[in-house]
C-alpha cells in the first residue's frame, strides 16, 4: 500500500470531479463507492482512496492504493495528483518535461 497527498486550490468537489474524468480514462478504474469527501476506484491495476478536505485556502487531497509504490496505479496516481493547480491562478496539466 502506498499513500500521497497533494495541495490544491481546487475545492473538494472540484478535485473528486476531476478525478471522475480522468482515473477511468486514464487507468479504467471505475467509481466504486463515494460520498461528499471521498471516493474509491477499482479495476484491472487495483483500487486507489481519495480523500479531499478542505483547508483555509487550499483541499489537501490525500490518495491511498493498495499497489507498489512501482505499480502503474501509483504512477497514474502521482501523474494524476501533480497535475491538480496548486495555486489558485495555476490552471494545472503537465509539467514543461511531461508530455500531455
Amino acid at each position: 500500500m502506498a499513500g500521497y497527498v497533494r495541495k490544491t486550490a481546487l475545492s473538494p468537489a472540484e478535485a473528486l470531479e476531476r478525478a471522475e474524468k480522468i482515473l477511468p480514462e486514464r487507468i479504467g478504474l471505475t467509481r466504486s463507492k463515494g460520498s461528499g469527501h471521498s471516493a474509491t476506484y477499482t479495476g484491472e491495476e487495483g483500487t486507489v482512496t481519495l480523500k479531499a478536505h478542505p483547508h483555509y485556502y487550499y483541499t489537501e487531497v490525500v490518495a491511498q492504493t493498495d499497489g507498489l509504490r512501482t505499480s502503474r496505479i501509483d504512477y497514474e496516481i502521482q501523474n494524476f495528483l501533480n497535475r491538480l493547480p496548486y495555486e489558485p491562478e495555476d490552471t494545472g496539466g503537465p509539467g514543461s518535461g511531461d508530455p500531455s
